[in-house]
């Protein structure tokens, strides 16, 4: 059954069959509100001085006990300085039976050596069946080293996971509760599915934005437990300090805003994105583009939607100019209110919005933006 806390694509049958040599015939989706002795949560936490900055789910790890039945809110476990009893009421909402907290001081500004020592130590300690880490920057340094570490290999940027039966034939063995990693490759030509059934933990990292955060509706333990950092990490790990932090500021918010103004190579030109900035201007709202309008040169690469780009989840979605390639939908398909903006009434995009508006993008937007100002307080 497929769970709507996971932005699940359906992609057609005869790529699948073409590019995967793995069964889809008995899956279990996995996602966010994990139920049973199914699940052990952990997440990477960087914590300034003042205010602490939650990566919520940025790790997660299933347990071996995998129950069929009736099933447990998972464990999470969180690393980071000065943090106790400043996160727990952050994290234990999402259906946590146990929290471990990992408070030292040479744990904030994150650095690998000590956070790698912690997850390897934990992992040991629990021998989980699955770990999952977000493919963030931190995620992407510290998954790498701690597959390494456990010769566990690791699956990278995965847009969808699930749960189900693996039978390998040449080996003539049958596999229960393997994790099924997929992603796109070649550039997001096509769809990959990966199995690891031999080796423990199966890791994976995965996406930001493919899985919502939900609250846990069930009950769980709530449990926390503070383990002596000094037991998990060596004084070794520490050598390398961070002496300097220069953040910069996000050039937008394309992930968190409400409302996506995205154009597509159907826009003709860089100059013709300017009529889109100038809409979401007024709509106070960010601009995304295609795969094609990035390639093309036309607006910068962080502002990509879709597998091989961002994936959003707005309230409003403005598509113009844009095809609808599977890649793209994938990445803003869960959006409130999808309009499409298509001289081409046949476009693929035009499937999945809720009001198509059929015409060309340069005379469309401008009576969009004369309208809304003369309409709006």
């Amino acid at each position: 059954m497929l769970l709507s806390t996971l932005n699940i694509v359906s992609f057609k049958s005869s790529l699948l069959a073409i590019i995967s040599t793995i069964p889809h015939s008995c899956k279990n989706s996995l996602f966010w509100k994990f139920s049973g002795n199914f699940c052990l949560i952990v997440c990477s936490i960087t914590l300034g001085p003042a205010n602490p900055i939650l990566a919520l789910g940025s790790l997660i790890i299933i347990s071996p006990n995998i129950a069929n039945e009736a099933v447990t809110p998972p464990v999470v476990g969180l690393t980071g300085t000065d943090i106790k009893g400043k996160v727990e009421d952050q994290i234990l909402p999402y259906g946590v039976d146990k929290l471990f907290v990992f408070d030292g001081k040479g744990l904030f500004p994150y650095t690998s050596a000590p956070h790698t020592d912690i997850l390897v130590n934990l992992f040991k300690e629990e021998q989980p069946q699955i770990a999952l880490m977000g493919a963030t920057v931190i995620g992407r340094d510290l998954g790498p080293r701690v597959s390494s570490s456990l010769t566990s290999g690791l699956t990278a940027d995965c847009t969808q996971l699930e749960i189900g039966e693996y039978d390998d034939k040449k080996a003539g063995k049958h596999y229960d509760n393997i994790l099924y990693q997929i992603r796109p490759a070649f550039g997001g030509n096509i769809v990959a599915t990966i199995v690891n059934p031999d080796h423990r933990p199966q890791m994976a990292t995965v996406r930001s934005g493919v899985m919502q955060k939900a609250i846990y509706e069930g009950k769980a333990k709530q449990e926390v437990v503070y383990p002596e950092v000094s037991k998990y990490v060596d004084e070794a790990a520490y050598a390398v300090k961070v002496i300097e932090r220069h953040v910069e500021a996000a050039q937008n918010n394309l992930k968190g805003a409400p409302i996506v103004v995205a154009g597509g190579y159907g826009v003709g030109s860089k100059e013709n994105f300017e009529t889109l900035f100038q809409l979401a201007d007024v709509l106070h709202a960010e601009v995304g583009a295609s795969r094609a309008a990035v390639d093309a040169g036309w607006i910068p690469t962080d502002r990509q939607v879709g597998q091989t780009g961002v994936t959003v989840h707005p309230k409003v979605y403005i598509a113009c100019g844009i095809s609808g390639q599977i890649q793209h939908i994938a990445g803003m398909q869960d959006s409130g209110i999808i309009i499409s903006i298509n001289s081409d009434p046949d476009a693929p995009i035009n499937q999945i919005a809720d009001y198509v508006i059929n015409g060309d993008v340069g005379e469309v937007l401008p009576k969009m933006i004369k309208y809304y100002k003369q309409n709006s307080k």
